[in-house]
């Protein structure tokens, strides 16, 4: 049963009773606390302003129309105006068989209706490691885009491949100096060069195949392709490890070769959306809402980063993409509006770019922030933390938070065998179960999962709350991937564990009564079987053993 719909549709009711033409769209919420309630919605406070009443008044007359219900047990108010329903979890018992019977397709919707999005995200300039703010942008891209697939989207992960402009010939730059340096010449590292040490290994690799060959030779060529070529590989072998799979690496020099940015140059100047001053080509971007015009050519006939950005766009339209999500660094907070208005200028609609922005992250360890690598000295990259913490910890600790907040990331909590952990403590949940279902199986309790149970013993307050946990899973996974929030499934997963912690902690699993224990048996199938689900949505190992 889906309690949040017929919770939804009770109120329309009620609301159908007020004097309302229409009505904002009635949102349900499951609260964090429990004692809130099982679900809560904030619609009397949505209606304060248009009635020109309190909240709490409209709460009551709401409450007062809303009918009769075997779902739900009682309704309370609560200041400022929430109304929460607390459900007779009965109803949940259900649930089980309905897990049971789809398995790691439960909580699968077609929301999505098959929209094809693409999601963008990591797209590091290959001059060097990944970084931690790459690190949490991989992670929660990711996982977006799981949860996504999972609520039906056609999902596209696509990783932009910075592999024209400026900071490539600062790379090529870089790896001149380190390879001359490495054959004796007295030569300085510009400034603005790469001093990381892995462009000192490439100029090694480079001296072992072709000696001092570019000593007298113009290497430039050769040091890009070159140069790129190992840093993106050195790219993608960090990312699979730590478990990201981009379906796309599109490369920006691509759009040069192809004439798209002229092309996309032309297709803007012949729509009128630009305009010539002081020897410079502005795009019209306050048209769509931007504070100020934007330079695209400069008065010395170079294109300014946001050409190509524009043209990548268009492609991205071309290619039959619906929706677009950009998740970027919160340094482009100022670049978003004219993009988007880029966008609607080579044909995208008004909402076809959604850009999430990644806040900073603080690393700590004994207490203190750790801005450098203990290792190399240098800035903390992705390699660091799976050496230092693995993948499961970053991944989830990531995933954890809003994308738009900043969060420190505690390496020693990330390690802890204990509660405190969060990783560690929905791992262990799992592992619990399975070596609950080992040992049954052992005693030679292996229940059929194919029989029509009633659960008629499942009665208790700890095991109701589980099965309500389960019963909320596809609306968990709805929740999060219309709203973009990753963390809404970390949140799930936290819920999941403790309910069913507390449940272990009350109630013997194995038992004198054999129908008891096979009831509670299968259950726990269906638990395990949305454990490891939400733990791989967020890209994180459900353990068999801990």
């Amino acid at each position: 049963m889906h309690v949040e719909l017929t919770i939804k549709t009770l109120i329309e009711k009620a609301l159908k009773q007020m004097p309302l033409d229409t009505w904002p769209d009635v949102e349900i919420e499951v609260p964090n606390d429990s004692t809130h309630g099982d679900f809560a919605t904030n619609i009397a406070m949505k209606l304060a302003r248009v009635l020109r009443k309190a909240p709490l008044v409209i709460a009551e007359t709401l409450v007062a129309n809303i009918p009769e219900n075997s779902v739900i047990k009682h309704i309370e108010i609560a200041r400022p105006g929430f109304i929460n329903f607390h459900v007779d979890k009965r109803i949940y018992r259900d649930v089980i068989q309905k897990i049971l019977a789809a398995g790691s397709d439960y909580g699968a919707s077609t929301l999505g209706e098959a929209q094809r999005v693409n999601i963008e995200f990591v797209s590091a300039n290959p001059t060097g490691s990944l970084h931690i703010g790459h690190a949490r942008g991989a992670a929660a891209g990711d996982a977006l885009a799981r949860i996504m697939q999972k609520a039906g989207y056609d999902v596209t992960r696509e990783f932009y491949v910075n592999d024209a402009g400026n900071q490539i010939n600062q790379l090529v730059r870089s790896i001149d100096v380190r390879y001359r340096q490495q054959l004796g010449e007295s030569v300085t590292m510009p400034e603005d060069g790469y001093h990381g040490a892995e462009i000192i290994q490439l100029a090694q690799k480079i001296i072992e195949q072709h000696g001092k060959r570019f000593l007298t030779e113009a290497g430039t060529n050769y040091f890009r392709k070159f140069g790129v070529d190992h840093l993106l590989a050195a790219l993608r072998e960090d990312l699979e490890t730590f478990r990201v799979h981009f379906d796309v690496w599109f490369s920006e020099a691509t759009l040069y070769e192809s004439d798209a940015v002229k092309k996309t140059i032309d297709q803007l100047k012949t729509a009128g959306h630009t305009y010539e001053q002081e020897g410079a080509v502005w795009l019209k971007t306050t048209d769509y809402g931007d504070e100020k015009d934007r330079v695209i050519i400069k008065s010395d006939g170079s294109y300014t980063y946001l050409v190509p950005d524009i043209a990548y766009h268009a492609d991205k339209l071309a290619r039959g993409f619906e929706q677009l999500i950009d998740i970027l660094g919160g340094d482009h907070h100022g670049y978003v509006p004219r993009l988007k208005a880029a966008i609607q200028m080579v044909g995208g609609q008004e909402h076809a770019l959604e850009v999430e922005l990644l806040q900073m992250v603080k690393v700590l360890q004994n207490g203190e922030e750790l801005k450098m690598s203990k290792r190399s000295g240098k800035a903390i990259t992705l390699r660091d933390l799976i050496d230092e913490v693995g993948v499961d910890p970053i991944r989830y600790f990531f995933a954890m938070r809003s994308l738009n907040t900043h969060m420190e990331l505690d390496l020693d909590l990330a390690l802890k065998e204990s509660n405190e952990n969060p990783v560690f403590y929905a791992q262990y949940a799992h592992a619990r179960i399975a070596s609950i279902l080992r040992n049954a199986a052992e005693k030679s309790l292996s229940p059929s999962l194919d029989k029509p149970y009633q659960f008629e013993t499942l009665q208790s307050d700890k095991v109701l709350e589980l099965l309500a946990v389960l019963a909320d899973y596809p609306a968990t996974i709805e929740r999060a991937a219309q709203k973009r929030l990753p963390h809404k499934v970390t949140q799930y997963i936290q819920r999941l564990a403790q309910a069913f912690h507390a449940f272990y902690a009350a109630e013997m699993v194995l038992s004198d009564d054999p129908l008891a224990t096979e009831e509670r048996l299968v259950m726990l199938h269906a638990v395990k079987i949305v454990m490891q689900d939400a733990l791989e949505l967020v890209g994180v190992e459900a353990k068999e053993r801990m």
